[in-house]
């Protein structure tokens, strides 16, 4: 039997990034699928506070030479791996100059949130997926986690669903507390539009707020986990006021990830 392949795509996972809810389940969760049987593979920014040599990154040459438009400007699209050695699973990092030079992750050193964020989690997303299809590795699962994957599910069921890569994979998306609180480019829908998308898909995204991604997530994800276990009310309504598939917040990885996935596998 043909093992089942889950695609991790995180905005936080430890070691690299100080330990959360989001950065610990993406560390734990992978590990725990893994040594069940499972083939994972991981996503995350290269965010420039990440220590390349403490952690000793390189880029993999193989997917050099790749290039995203993001609000009409071509970007490079570099890709870096490390590896957690005790738990032998190795970490993709998505790359690049303009959006992730920088020494913080999503706010700079005065806590303002960075105006160029909706542009880093667009580049983010579409990096994910273009570097998956050019390994030619196809997911039976993407699990997503964080807000800065909340594209991802968009993008895979607007314009990759009748891949063959992607055409059985089902979405995954997972609430945490720490969200944003600020706001997302007064642009932003000019982007997406720019990017295929219809007038009325992009409503609302002008100056978008965590609870449009969070809408957004929900709209076009597959299947909802809840990762933290105080979420916000609001969220948490919003969730189980759907009819996806809900998975409660737990951190017994085996017993209650493994069964909720194998549920995905099979519908």
């Amino acid at each position: 039997m043909t093992k089942k392949r889950i695609l991790y795509v995180s905005q936080e996972i430890s070691p690299y990034l100080p330990e959360n809810d989001l950065s610990k389940i993406s560390r734990r969760l992978p590990q725990s699928m893994s040594e069940s049987g499972i083939e994972v593979r991981l996503f995350m920014p290269k965010f420039g506070c990440i220590n390349e040599r403490r952690h000793q990154l390189h880029e993999v040459i193989r997917l050099s030479g790749m290039n995203l438009i993001v609000n009409d400007i071509d970007q490079p699209l570099i890709i870096k791996v490390a590896s957690i050695p005790q738990a032998r699973m190795q970490v993709y990092f998505i790359d690049n100059e303009e959006y992730f030079k920088r020494k913080f992750t999503t706010k700079d050193k005065k806590g303002v949130f960075y105006a160029d964020n909706d542009e880093r989690a667009l580049f983010f997303c579409r990096g994910v997926i273009e570097s998956v299809k050019k390994l030619g590795w196809s997911p039976d699962i993407i699990h997503c986690n964080g807000w800065m994957a909340s594209f991802l599910p968009m993008y895979l069921k607007k314009f990759y669903h009748d891949d063959p890569l992607f055409e059985k994979t089902k979405v995954v998306f997972s609430f945490y507390a720490n969200s944003f609180d600020g706001k997302l480019s007064e642009k932003l829908s000019e982007k997406l539009l720019f990017d295929g998308f219809s007038e009325e898909e992009v409503s609302g995204f002008n100056h978008a707020n965590a609870k449009k991604l969070e809408d957004a997530a929900i709209t076009y994800s597959d299947a909802i986990i809840i990762g933290s276990s105080e979420l916000d009310d609001e969220i948490l309504q919003k969730v189980k006021s759907t009819k996806l598939p809900i998975l409660d917040f737990s951190e017994e990885y085996k017993d209650k990830y493994k069964p909720f996935y194998e549920s995905l596998f099979q519908s």
